[in-house]
């Protein structure tokens, strides 16, 4: 086994994306930026689409990055985030622009997919919570709104799987994403045809599912001539599920993934189908090594991020840090919303959804950035409470640590506060787990480490956990 090997990890987010260099060096990972770029959607004819060739072009410019610095890698993975997907026809293009999650189309079809199948039922076949956003609910618009699209396509892959396919040529769907379309059995881990038969959904749009680590060939010559060959990995390709492979969780700690959106839950051996589960509103998401992510999807920093888009009005954003330092100042536990709440997930204007919630529920009005910044906060560390204590009912186990992971666990008030409303110690970092996962599954697929738990005490020697203890400071905490 070669004790030194570099790793380039493609982590692609809802908002920017990131070529990563992640080097393996006496038993320590380091990580290098070598490329970053934006990735934001754009309206077409009404809807709001994503702009793969830019993605594309932006994963090309990371390869070309890599060259420039000379880096040879062991092995390339991408990871993305979840539920959206491309449709690609006959010869491999795509049928039209992939569309984004907060695309409106989907208004409604929650209720009208569940009329059609019933939703216990779908619970019980994918084990995954009912979102709007989610691939099925897509899928059933478009088969109700764009039929033609439908019937020209003749694959679906999701966006890391559709990167993937760019650089190898193999039209593959990775598990830990293929589990977000809501389109999955939880107990098989293959398609489940039946459901989607019933909602005219053809089958055969879903091709095969590869489980993480799963070697997808070599790089393509189209890709980067220097780097052809290089044997591309599909690690966990939901980014979320990346970052818990960064970390150790179980035996009583949970993991929070903190950044557009939140993901709280813990990882179990096999998926929870339970009637408490569904009406709890979990998700079953597939993990690494054959576990299952028990969890619950938390709306996340979008809510302040688009609080900043509306400020700027114009100009500069406030900076993040400003609004955070501010909050720490502000008044606290005075206005509390429910951050999960349908008003917030894609209002025209976030701030005034605030404020007509807080007037809806009795509540004082945020009347400065720092004080909707502080209800934003304390809201959410009152949610991650609630689905703690929920997560404790479902598996039968006191959870008593909280490992946060992405960009949240920079911030040191939102931590402070989830400690203090929850009761429960929290560990932050690392920040950058979901590249650090990405390689984790790297280092386990070429032979660099022999498990995922050993690529996980690599990452734990060398990106140390800040310590949190909850203080006495929340009325009415357990």
């Amino acid at each position: 086994m070669r004790v030194s090997a570099d790793f380039l990890a493609f982590d692609i987010g809802a908002e920017s994306g990131r070529a990563m260099l992640g080097r393996l060096a006496g038993g320590r990972l380091s990580l290098d930026e070598l490329a970053r770029f934006s990735n934001l959607p754009r309206r077409i004819d009404g809807s709001l689409r994503w702009d793969f060739d830019a993605i594309w072009q932006a994963v090309r410019e990371g390869l070309a990055a890599a060259v420039a610095r000379g880096v040879s890698p062991v092995s390339i993975g991408v990871d993305a985030w979840g539920v959206d997907y491309g449709l690609i026809d006959a010869e491999g293009d795509l049928v039209e622009p992939p569309y984004h999650y907060r695309d409106h189309r989907t208004d409604g079809m929650v209720d009208r997919v569940s009329a059609l199948i019933g939703r216990a039922r779908l619970y019980e076949t994918t084990g995954v919570q009912c979102l709007a956003i989610n691939t099925i609910y897509q899928l059933r618009a478009a088969v109700e709104q764009t039929p033609a699209v439908i019937e020209r396509a003749e694959r679906l892959l999701t966006i890391p799987d559709l990167v993937n396919y760019r650089l190898t040529g193999r039209a593959a769907c990775e598990f830990t994403n293929a589990s977000t379309t809501q389109c999955v059995n939880a107990r098989t881990r293959r398609w489940a045809t039946d459901i989607l038969r019933d909602l005219e959904i053809p089958p055969r749009l879903f091709g095969e599912i590869v489980e993480p680590g799963t070697v997808l060939g070599p790089l393509a010559a189209h890709a980067s001539v220097e780097l052809a060959g290089t044997p591309v990995v599909a690690p966990a390709c939901h980014d979320t599920g990346s970052a818990v492979a960064a970390v150790r969780t179980g035996g009583g700690t949970a993991f929070l993934s903190s950044g557009t959106w939140s993901l709280l839950g813990i990882e179990v051996p096999a998926p929870a189908l339970t009637e408490e589960a569904r009406e709890l509103n979990f998700t079953n998401e597939g993990g690494v090594a054959g576990t299952t992510r028990l969890l619950k999807n938390i709306a996340g920093l979008w809510l302040l991020q688009a609080c900043r888009q509306r400020w700027a009005a114009g100009s500069a954003a406030p900076a993040y840090e400003d609004l955070v330092a501010a909050a720490r100042d502000a008044p606290p536990i005075r206005t509390i919303v429910d951050v999960d709440d349908p008003v917030f997930l894609n209002p025209d204007d976030m701030p005034a959804a605030i404020a007509a919630y807080a007037r809806r529920t009795g509540q004082p009005v945020p009347d400065c950035p720092a004080a909707f910044t502080r209800c934003i906060f304390e809201s959410f560390a009152r949610k991650y409470r609630e689905v703690t204590d929920a997560i404790e009912r479902l598996a039968g186990q006191r959870i008593h640590t909280i490992r946060v992971v992405g960009g949240g666990a920079k911030n040191a008030l939102l931590t402070q506060l989830t400690a203090d409303a929850t009761g429960r110690t929290v560990l932050a970092g690392p920040v950058e787990a979901t590249a650090l996962g990405n390689i984790a599954v790297q280092m386990v697929a070429t032979g660099h480490a022999t498990s995922i738990d050993e690529a996980r005490g690599i990452i734990e020697r060398s990106w140390p956990a800040d310590r949190y203890e909850p203080r006495e400071t929340e009325p009415g905490r357990r």
